[in-house]
C-alpha cells in the first residue's frame, strides 16, 4: 500500500540506487545491439562548478530527450563528463594553498603544482556530478569523462600537431585580452563586462557662481580615481604640426576624446571620417602627440563617426581593438606598446612615466595635459570595462605572442553544413546570430599563460627555432635533422585555451583518434543542447574540428534553449541577491542558511542588507524541500523555444502539488482494486467512460511524442499535465466512482483494468520529465500487474492508432462541456459553494434527455444541481448556458441579489480598464519603451493581457445578469 503522503526524499535516493545497481542507462545493451543509435554529449560542466539553474535547465532537457528516446528503444548513450576548466582550477587551488598558508604555485614549481591539482580533482572533482545524477540525469556513468584524462590528451596533441603541420595553427604577434593579475590572456567568455560611473566634471573656462574661472583640482579628481580609475571620458587637444597652437582658435589643434587617458602615451594617428567636411583638409597631415612630442598622422577612416564627441578619435592600435583594425587598414601608421605584463607603462614612454601603474599613469597624463593647457574637460560616462571572470582584474587589450588557429579557414565548412541544413538550429533564428559570427571570423588564440591544462607540444631550439610534434622525442628527431647535432631543447610554457580540447568533445570522448565501436556507432551524436551564449566559443568549434578530423558534422540538431530569470524576469546574479540554487529547491533551506548563502561575499553591505530584507519578506519560512521532479517539470514546461524561463517558488509548489495529484490517484486505483490485467485491450472495451478515455489516451501520447521530438518540451509537458490532472483526475475518475460503487460486475472489472492500463500510460508517458515518482510508483505498480515490466526507464514508449471512438468522445464530451459551464456560471455569478440550484434543459433532444437520464447522478454530484427539468423554453430569472444542442437554464431567483451582482460586475470591470488604462499609458511612452529593462517592458505587456482576460470573463458574465 503506497504510503498516505507523497514525500520525495524518501524515494530519490533509493530509485537512483535501482538504476545505478542496473546499470539502466548504459550505452551498448546486448538486447540493443541492433537498436537504432541516439546520442547527445553533455557540454561538460567546470569540474570546479556546482550545479546551478542553468545546469539544471540544459540537462533536464537533455535527459527528458534521452529517456524518451531509451524508451523508444534506440540505443542511447548520453556522454557525460567535465571540463579541466584550466583558470578556474588553478586558481581554486592557488587559493587553498593560500588559506592553508601553504608553499604557493611559484613555490612548488609546476610538477609539484599540477600533482596538487590532480589531488584536488580527485577530493572534489566529483561534486558536479553527484549533482546531476541528483537531478536525475541519465548519463551512461561508466564513461564519464575528464579533458585531461590520458585518451583526451592524446586527441588534444594529435589535433594539435595535424593542424600546425597543415599550416593552421601558427604563432603571431597580436592583440588579446590580457589579465595583469594573471598574468595570461583570456577568453572573450573569460571576461565580464562591467558598467562603470564616474563623478567628476570639469571644463576649461568654466565658470563658477560669481563668473569666476574654475581650477582644475588634481587631487579632487584623484580621490574619485582611487575609488574608481573608470567612468570618465577626457577630452584632449592636439595640436597641428607646422601650426602655433592657439587655445582660442579650433584651427589650430584637434579634439579627441578616451575614457583611458595613459594610452596616448602610444598613438600612432588620428582618425577621422571620410566624408566629414570638417576635416577632410587636414586628412594627410600630422599632429603633435602632447607629452611625447611624436609627430603622428591624420588618416581618414570609417571607423570615425562625425556625430561622437569631435569627430576625430585617437589611435593606439597596440592597445584597444578597434584602434588594432585601423592600424590593419592603415599599416603605415605603425603601433607603439607602451604596457608591460603587468600593466606597467614600458620604456616606449618617456622616462618620467616608466615604471607607472597604468592607473597612477592616468592620474600623472591627465594632470600633465592639463598643466600644458591642453585638457579640454572631463565629464562623468557610464560606460563597460572589461573584467576577468575569475579574479575581477580589468583586462588590458596587450600585444604579446600567442598560438593562433586559422579558424577562417575551418569555418568554411561549419558556415556550409549550417546553410545546407545539415545541421539544424532551434530555434531557427539562432542561425543569423551563427552566421554573423562566422563570417567575420578572426584568428582563434589557443594558448594561455597557465600551468594547468594541455602543454603545448612545441620545443625550441637555441636559436628560438620551433618544433612541433607529439613528444619531446619527436622534437629531439626533428631538432636533429635541422642542426644536425643534438641540441638542448626548451618545451613551451604555455597551455590550450580550454575550449580547444572541449572542441574535440563528441569524438575524443568516443575514443578517437583510435577508430573505435563507439566512434562508429555513435558519431555524429544527435542533437547538442546548448545556451545561447556559447555557439561561437563551443559549438562553432565543434563544428570546425568535426569536419576537419571527422569529414562529418558533429550533431544534426543544435537546440538552444533560453535563460532562467527570476519570476519578476530578471537575470540571476549574486549582487541582485536572486540567485536560485537547484538543490535549495530539491532539498530545501532554512531561512538563516538562504540568507547567509546569498550575501556571502558581498563586498557592499548596503547591497547585503537589501538582500536580507528582500529574503526575510520572499521567503519567511525559507525554501521547501520540493524534490527534483518538481524543479525539472517546471523547468521543462515553462522552455518554450526563445523564450526566457521567469521562475518562481510558486510554479515549482504547483508541480509538487502535481506530483501529489499522481501519488493520490494511484493510491485511490490501488485501493479500488484497479490492477493491471495482461489480457486488456483498450479496443474491446464497452463502458462509454472507458472507450473515451482510451482515446485521450491516444491523443495524449501523440501530442507528447510530437512535442518532444519537435524540442516544443513546454507543448509537451502541458499536454501530459492537462491530461493527467484534468482528464484523469478531474473527470474520468470521477466519472468512474459510480461504477466502480456499483453492482455490474463486469463494469466494474472492466473500469478497474482500463483505470490501471490509463494510469500506466501516464506513468510513461510523465517519466522523461518525472522520474523518480513514476519509476517509484511504476516499481510499486509492478508487483500488482500480471506481468512485471521492470524499470520503467526500460519500458516501451505509449503509441497507439485506432482507441479513439467517436460516439464515446461526443457522450463524454457532452457531459464535460455541461458541467464545466454550470460551474463557470456558479463561479462567475458568485453563487454560494454549498448552494444545490436547480438545472432546467431548454429545447433538449432525444439524445440529450437519453444523455441526461443517463448521466443525472453525476451531474448532480459534481454540479451541484438539485433537480434537473425539461422545457421549450427558459424560466425568468435564469442564468443561460448556450451549448451546441440545447440550452441549459440556472434559476438564479432567491439565490443572489441580480441588482447587487450587476453592480458588482460593473465595478470590477471598471477597475480592471482603469489598470489597463495605466499600463497603456506606459507602453504608449516612447521613451518607457526604449529606456525600460526589456524583462519590465515583457511584464507590463503580461499584466495588460491578463486584465484584458480578466475584463472579458467579467462580460460574459456582466451579459448573463443583464439577459436575466
Amino acid at each position: 500500500m503506497l504510503d498516505k503522503t507523497y514525500d520525495p526524499a524518501a524515494i530519490e535516493a533509493r530509485i537512483l540506487a535501482r538504476w545505478t545497481e542496473a546499470a539502466a542507462f548504459k550505452a551498448g545493451r546486448p538486447e540493443r545491439a541492433n537498436a537504432e543509435p541516439y546520442s547527445i554529449a553533455i557540454p561538460p560542466p567546470n569540474v570546479t562548478g556546482s550545479l546551478h539553474m542553468g545546469h539544471a535547465l540544459n540537462n533536464t532537457l537533455q535527459d527528458v530527450l534521452c529517456r524518451f528516446e531509451r524508451m523508444r528503444g534506440k540505443d542511447v548513450l548520453w556522454q557525460p563528463g567535465t571540463d579541466h576548466a584550466g583558470i578556474a582550477t588553478q586558481m581554486v587551488v592557488e587559493r587553498q594553498l593560500m588559506e592553508r598558508q601553504e608553499p604557493g604555485r611559484h613555490q612548488l614549481g609546476r610538477a609539484r603544482f599540477i600533482e596538487r591539482i590532480w589531488a584536488w580533482k580527485a577530493e572534489s572533482g566529483g561534486t558536479i556530478g553527484n549533482q546531476l545524477r541528483r537531478l536525475g540525469a541519465s548519463c551512461d556513468w561508466s564513461r564519464e569523462r575528464f579533458t585531461m584524462d590520458e585518451g583526451l590528451s592524446r586527441a588534444v596533441l594529435k589535433v594539435f600537431v595535424d593542424l600546425y603541420n597543415e599550416g593552421l595553427i601558427y604563432k603571431d604577434n597580436r592583440l588579446v585580452n590580457w589579465d595583469p593579475d594573471f598574468q595570461s590572456a583570456l577568453s572573450n567568455l573569460e571576461v565580464d563586462d562591467i558598467e562603470h560611473t564616474g563623478s567628476f566634471k570639469w571644463a576649461r573656462g568654466q565658470k563658477d557662481k560669481d563668473a569666476n574661472p574654475v581650477p582644475f583640482n588634481s587631487a579632487a579628481l584623484a580621490k574619485v580615481l582611487d575609488r574608481d580609475p573608470n567612468g570618465h571620458m577626457y577630452y584632449f587637444r592636439y595640436s597641428l604640426s607646422g601650426i602655433a597652437y592657439a587655445p582660442d582658435d579650433p584651427s589650430t589643434f584637434l579634439t579627441v576624446g578616451t575614457t583611458r587617458p595613459e594610452t596616448m602615451l602610444g598613438d600612432t594617428a588620428v582618425a577621422v571620417h571620410p566624408d566629414d567636411e570638417r576635416y577632410k583638409h587636414v586628412v594627410g597631415k600630422t599632429v603633435t602627440l602632447p607629452l611625447v612630442g611624436r609627430k603622428i598622422p591624420i588618416v581618414a577612416d570609417d571607423y570615425a563617426d562625425p556625430e561622437k564627441g569631435s569627430g576625430a578619435v585617437k589611435i593606439t592600435p597596440a592597445h584597444d581593438f578597434n584602434d588594432y583594425k585601423v592600424y590593419k587598414r592603415h599599416s603605415e601608421i605603425g603601433l607603439i606598446n607602451i604596457l608591460d605584463a603587468k600593466a606597467q607603462l614600458n620604456e616606449n614612454v618617456p622616462e618620467k612615466y616608466r615604471g607607472l601603474d597604468r592607473f597612477v599613469a592616468r592620474k600623472q597624463v591627465v594632470a600633465d595635459l592639463e598643466a600644458a593647457g591642453l585638457l579640454e574637460r572631463i565629464e562623468p560616462t557610464s560606460h563597460a570595462v572589461p573584467h576577468a571572470q575569475r579574479g575581477g582584474a580589468i583586462i588590458e587589450p596587450w600585444l604579446t605572442d600567442q598560438w593562433y588557429v586559422n579558424a577562417a579557414e575551418l569555418a568554411r565548412r561549419a558556415i556550409t553544413v549550417v546553410e545546407s541544413g545539415e545541421t539544424r538550429f532551434i530555434p531557427e533564428n539562432w542561425e543569423k546570430t551563427y552566421f554573423e559570427w562566422m563570417r567575420n571570423i578572426e584568428p582563434w588564440c589557443i594558448s594561455r599563460q597557465i600551468w594547468w591544462g594541455h602543454q603545448i607540444p612545441a620545443w625550441y631550439g637555441p636559436d628560438g627555432k620551433v618544433f612541433v610534434a607529439l613528444n619531446e622525442a619527436g622534437a629531439a628527431k626533428q631538432a636533429m635533422a635541422h642542426y644536425k647535432k643534438n641540441v638542448a631543447l626548451e618545451r613551451d610554457p604555455d597551455v590550450l585555451d580550454t575550449w580547444f580540447s572541449s572542441a574535440l568533445w563528441p569524438f575524443s570522448t568516443l575514443g578517437w583518434p583510435d577508430q573505435t565501436p563507439e566512434v562508429k556507432r555513435f558519431y555524429p551524436t544527435s542533437v547538442l543542447v546548448t545556451g545561447f551564449d556559447i555557439i561561437f566559443f563551443w559549438v562553432a568549434r565543434m563544428l570546425m574540428m568535426g569536419l576537419h578530423f571527422m569529414k562529418e558534422i558533429p550533431f544534426h540538431h543544435v537546440y538552444i534553449h533560453a535563460l532562467v530569470r527570476d519570476e519578476k524576469g530578471q537575470k540571476m546574479s549574486k549582487t541582485r541577491g536572486n540567485v536560485m540554487d537547484p538543490l535549495d529547491i530539491i532539498d530545501g533551506i532554512e531561512l538563516d542558511r538562504l540568507i547567509q548563502k546569498r550575501v556571502d561575499g558581498l563586498m557592499d553591505k548596503k547591497d547585503a542588507a537589501r538582500i536580507t530584507r528582500e529574503t526575510r519578506k520572499d521567503y519567511p519560512n525559507g525554501i521547501a524541500a520540493y524534490g527534483a521532479d518538481a524543479l525539472r517539470f517546471t523547468l521543462a514546461a515553462m522552455a518554450a523555444q526563445g523564450r526566457d524561463i521567469k521562475l518562481s517558488i510558486k510554479a515549482v509548489e504547483g508541480n509538487r502539488n502535481f506530483a501529489t495529484k499522481l501519488w493520490n490517484a494511484t493510491r485511490f486505483a490501488e485501493l479500488n482494486g484497479c490492477i493491471g490485467d495482461a489480457t486488456f485491450d483498450p479496443k474491446g472495451v464497452k463502458e462509454t467512460v472507458n472507450g473515451w478515455i482510451a482515446g485521450e489516451v491516444e491523443r495524449t501520447a501523440a501530442a507528447v511524442t510530437a512535442g518532444i521530438k519537435a524540442y516544443k518540451f513546454n507543448e509537451a509537458a502541458g499536454a501530459v499535465y492537462d491530461f493527467t490532472w484534468g482528464t484523469f483526475c478531474d473527470w474520468y475518475l470521477e466519472l468512474t466512482k459510480p461504477v466502480l460503487d456499483g453492482d455490474d460486475e463486469a463494469a466494474k472489472a472492466e473500469t478497474r483494468a482500463a483505470t490501471a492500463w490509463a494510469l500506466d500510460q501516464i506513468l510513461k508517458l510523465l517519466h522523461p520529465f518525472m522520474p523518480f515518482i513514476t519509476e517509484e510508483l511504476w516499481g510499486r505498480r509492478d508487483r500488482a500487474r500480471a506481468a512485471g515490466d521492470g524499470l520503467l526507464c526500460l519500458s516501451a514508449w505509449p503509441t497507439f492508432e485506432g482507441l479513439a471512438d467517436r460516439e464515446a468522445d461526443a457522450e463524454i464530451g457532452w457531459l464535460i462541456a455541461l458541467v464545466s459551464e454550470v460551474r463557470s456560471v456558479r463561479s462567475e455569478m458568485n453563487v454560494p459553494g454549498g448552494a444545490k440550484l436547480p438545472l432546467v434543459l431548454v429545447g433538449a433532444g432525444k439524445a440529450a434527455r437519453a444523455r441526461a437520464g443517463r448521466y443525472e447522478e453525476t451531474i448532480k454530484r459534481l454540479a451541484r444541481i438539485e433537480t434537473i427539468a425539461f422545457a421549450k423554453t427558459p424560466p425568468k430569472g435564469a442564468a443561460q448556458i448556450v451549448l451546441s444542442d440545447m440550452t441549459a437554464a440556472l434559476p438564479l431567483a432567491g439565490i443572489i441579489d441580480m441588482d447587487a451582482e450587476r453592480a458588482r460586475l460593473e465595478g470590477q470591470i471598471a477597475k480592471e480598464r482603469a489598470e489597463i488604462a495605466k499600463v497603456d499609458a506606459k507602453l504608449g511612452n516612447a521613451d518607457f519603451v526604449a529606456k525600460a529593462p526589456p524583462e519590465v517592458v515583457e511584464e507590463n505587456r503580461e499584466r495588460k493581457a491578463a486584465f484584458e482576460a480578466t475584463v472579458k470573463k467579467l462580460k460574459a458574465a456582466l451579459k448573463r445578469v443583464e439577459v436575466i
